[in-house]
This record gives C-alpha cells, structure tokens and sequence, in this order.
C-alpha cells in the first residue's frame, strides 16, 4: 500500500469509527433557558466544519506520528469517538464542546466534518499527515480565539485530551498488543507539538 492509500485509509477509518460509535447513542440534550453558549451561529459554515473535524484531525496526528497497526488505529479512533460521547454526557462540559459533539452525532455535521476533513487532508503523504494536522489545529484554534474566546480555552484543553487518550489507547511495539508501550517517544513529541500548535498563531 503506497502513502497515498495509507493516508486515505487512515482518513476513512478515522471518520467510520467515530460516525459508527456516536450513530449508536444519539440522545436529546437541552441547556436552561438564559444560557448562552457558544455554538455554530458563532462561525461560517466554512468555519464550523473545521472546528467540527477537530478532534479527528488530532487523532490522526498522534496515529501518523506513529502507526500502531490496524488495531491500534481501531482503539485510536474509537478514543476520539469516546470523546465526543463523554461531551454529550457530561453536563459540565463547556458549551462550545458540547455544540461540537451535538453536531457531530446529526448527519448533516458528519457531513460537514467530514467535507472539511478531506478538502485539508486529502492527497497528503502519509508522512506528511501530521504535520498537515497540525497546521490545521493551528488554524482552527485560531478561528476560535476570534470567535469563541470565551469558550477557547476549554476548547483547546479537550481538544488536547482527546489527543492523549488517543495516544493512550493503541499500545506501541510488542506483538499482537503485548509487550509494547501505552504510548510512545513519537506519540509524546507529537502531544507536545499539538499543544503548542493550539497556543501558537500560524505564520
């Protein structure tokens, strides 16, 4: 399998993991009255499917900083879609958050997300996945700082959450998922430079 078709299988698996997980436990939420949150009238529609692809962007450059098999690109999604189901549940979860994973679990956001996704990540090497990732991390963060600030730190923090338990969920080396490591040098340099992605303006 060339770059090419890694990097399109990697996008396709990403997306069906978290689209297959969240499509199994849609449920209605409402906030109180008087409450306002941040949510997708905040940005363009442009805007909106990156910030919707984010955390499946982040998962995809901690797996393309080091792929762990089919197994752990299995657990490595699967952690990305636990994120999104944890924020649906979870009522203390920031309101921006929450609107993504609300989102996420509708067609039309899939939809969006998944658009968005590939318009930035499509046609990339699979060596130059994360870096593409990362850009675009840096990016999106941008675009919430000058949309959501209130919301922006929040954002940024689960966003790197999702990036470590990502990281945490396929075990590295070893053989058959044993023996190897929860997460690995690449995948630790690659949680750092996620952070300073979302705390450092693009060029």
């Amino acid at each position: 399998m060339g770059d090419g078709e890694r990097s399109r299988a990697l996008l396709a698996w990403n997306s069906s993991v978290i689209r297959l997980f969240l499509m199994r436990r849609v449920a209605e939420r409402r906030w109180p009255k008087g409450i306002t949150m941040a949510n997708k009238t905040n940005f363009t529609a442009e805007e909106w499917g990156r910030v919707l692809s984010s955390p499946m962007v982040a998962g995809i450059a901690i797996t393309a900083a080091d792929p762990s098999g089919v197994w752990g690109i299995l657990k490595e999604g699967m952690a990305g879609a636990r994120a999104l189901l944890d924020a649906r549940q979870n009522a203390q979860a920031i309101p921006l958050v929450k609107a993504i994973a609300e989102d996420f679990a509708t067609t039309e956001g899939r939809s969006a997300a998944q658009s968005a996704l590939q318009s930035r990540m499509m046609g990339k090497s699979a060596s130059g996945l994360k870096d593409a990732a990362l850009a675009e991390l840096r990016a999106v963060s941008e675009i919430v700082d000058a949309k959501a600030p209130d919301d922006a730190a929040g954002f940024k923090a689960w966003l790197q959450d999702v990036a470590q338990k990502a990281a945490e969920a396929g075990t590295e080396g070893g053989f058959l998922g044993f023996g190897g490591v929860a997460v690995s040098d690449a995948e630790k340099s690659t949680i750092a430079e996620i952070s300073s992605a979302l705390t450092r303006r693009a060029a």
